[in-house]
């Protein structure tokens, strides 16, 4: 009997019927007496009235479900009596409750549920009907009193569920009410209204457990944004962005196993978001396999160019090539002073492009570089003309480098560079710069100037240059970095 039960989404006709045969139509009174079924066909009354015949006890109501006009409280869920449950007079009091409380009527309804309730002390969907008498007056306390009571006898009473869980939403307890709804769906597929409101209450669980995680997250508190992610997962298992945000907690963490699984999760549910290869080429950044992320990071750009990602992958390049250069070149930027070797290792690689584009001159002959680690940088400066051999055709590749040394390097560079981009040239190549301890007619004195003009080289607080002076290996870092700016530099 229960699929001829009304649900709360309209107010409904009533039939009431005995085996008696005092059978009698309760209209809806804008409706005319003589249609009786409203808007049932002919076979599903008849289909109605067999159903009533075939599971009905003498004396038992059957009721159907014809439109009326529009309910009051449409969200609510009619309290349908399970087939064969009280006699005829606790179910026309509960009716009248229903109708009552549809129109409006709080204080009919109450006493027509308290009275069917007084009738029949075990007819608990009366006891649902109060729940939402109170729910319709605003008292979600005394509603969810009402509601557990008719759950008593029949925890999976499907519109006592929903009655339950809009009046724990209305007391601020989301998650019992998510809950209460959950069942009650479960109970009762049909309550597909409910549906909507179960997804919305997810979706701002999950919006809550997001911002809590990300506020944590930016406030340093990693085990308590990861606990939210972890939450917001188990409402959302298929959202890709939070796994995305967990890798990187992940990752800040130091738990870069979880920080990759997390971000290949998120990649495996949204492959065409350049996002997701990026977050798992990080964590292979961060676990310093350059070479993967290299990779990774390319997959990244293919999807969706990205400048800053192409600067990323050119800079992982330069760290892979760093790591494979010998030891005494990656231990150049923390030296103290610089060798003639590190100083043309340092300009070959830096400024290799440069380098081979430049007029080559005669091969010089240099007796004391053979078996040295920098010998190919040593061939490449001396054939570009940017470092000399000395007379005795030594190179003295263990040599200190000196301020006057690294002008003299910097000034040829810079020539190569003019001869390229004149324009770009000019403003450097005719400045005259003064210096307190280096006269313009010295032999050095055109270099440094140059150098320092064109910003590679800079002068020391009182303005000197200081042409002896060693030159560490961060200041041979900087200037060769603004000779590969100069030279990269667009324009002619």
């Amino acid at each position: 009997m229960n699929a001829f039960y009304p649900h709360a989404a309209t107010n409904r006709t009533v039939l009431l019927s005995t085996k008696s045969h005092e059978d009698r139509e309760v209209h809806d009174e804008r409706r005319p007496a003589r249609k009786p079924w409203g808007r049932l066909s002919v076979a599903a009354a008849v289909a109605a009235m067999l159903l009533s015949a075939a599971s009905c006890a003498p004396k038992t109501a059957v009721v159907t479900a014809p439109v009326a006009g529009a309910a009051r409280f449409p969200e609510f869920v009619y309290p349908a009596p399970p087939a064969g449950m009280a006699g005829r007079v606790p179910l026309e009091r509960h009716l009248t409750g229903w109708n009552a409380l549809q129109s409006g009527d709080l204080r009919t309804a109450d006493r027509s549920f308290a009275a069917a309730v007084k009738e029949a002390p075990g007819f608990y969907p009366a006891e649902a009907g109060l729940g939402y008498v109170a729910l319709a007056r605003k008292d979600a306390r005394a509603a969810l009193a009402h509601f557990d009571r008719a759950l008593a006898p029949d925890a999976t009473y499907a519109p006592a569920l929903a009655g339950r869980g809009e009046a724990l939403l209305s007391l601020g307890n989301r998650e019992q009410a998510l809950a209460s709804f959950q069942a009650a769906v479960s109970a009762d597929p049909s309550l597909t209204a409910l549906g909507s409101r179960i997804e919305v209450l997810r979706f701002r669980e999950v919006q809550e457990e997001v911002a809590a995680a990300r506020k944590a997250s930016e406030a340093g508190r990693l085990p308590e944004a990861r606990a939210a992610y972890e939450r917001a997962l188990a409402r959302s298992p298929q959202s890709p962005f939070l796994y995305r945000e967990l890798s990187a907690v992940d990752r800040r963490e130091g738990n870069m196993a979880a920080a990759l699984e997390h971000a290949q999760k998120a990649s495996a549910l949204e492959p065409n978001d350049p996002r997701n290869l990026i977050a798992i080429a990080e964590t292979y950044e961060a676990q310093g396999e350059m070479a993967k992320a290299i990779d990774v990071y390319g997959a990244a750009v293919a999807l969706e160019p990205n400048p800053a990602i192409d600067a990323r992958i050119d800079a992982l390049a330069e760290t892979i090539a760093f790591a494979a250069m010998p030891p005494e070149y990656r231990s150049i930027e923390t030296a103290p002073s610089v060798t003639r070797a590190q100083l043309a290792a340092l300009v070959g690689v830096r400024l290799d492009a440069l380098l081979k584009r430049a007029p080559r001159g005669n091969a010089a002959i240099i007796s004391d570089t053979r078996g040295n680690w920098a010998a190919p940088w040593i061939l490449s400066v001396t054939r570009a003309g940017i470092m000399d051999a000395y007379p005795n055709h030594t190179f003295q590749p263990n040599a200190v480098v000196r301020r006057g040394d690294l002008a003299m390097a910097a000034s040829r560079v810079l020539s190569l560079i003019a001869a390229e981009k004149p324009a770009a040239a000019a403003a450097w190549r005719s400045a005259r710069r003064r210096f307190p301890d280096l006269s313009q007619g010295h032999l050095s004195y055109p270099a440094a100037s140059l150098a320092v003009q064109a910003g590679v080289m800079t002068t020391l607080e009182d303005g000197s240059f200081q042409l002896s002076r060693p030159v560490t290996g961060a200041e041979a870092v900087a200037a060769v970095k603004k000779l590969d700016e100069l030279s990269s530099r667009t324009g002619r």
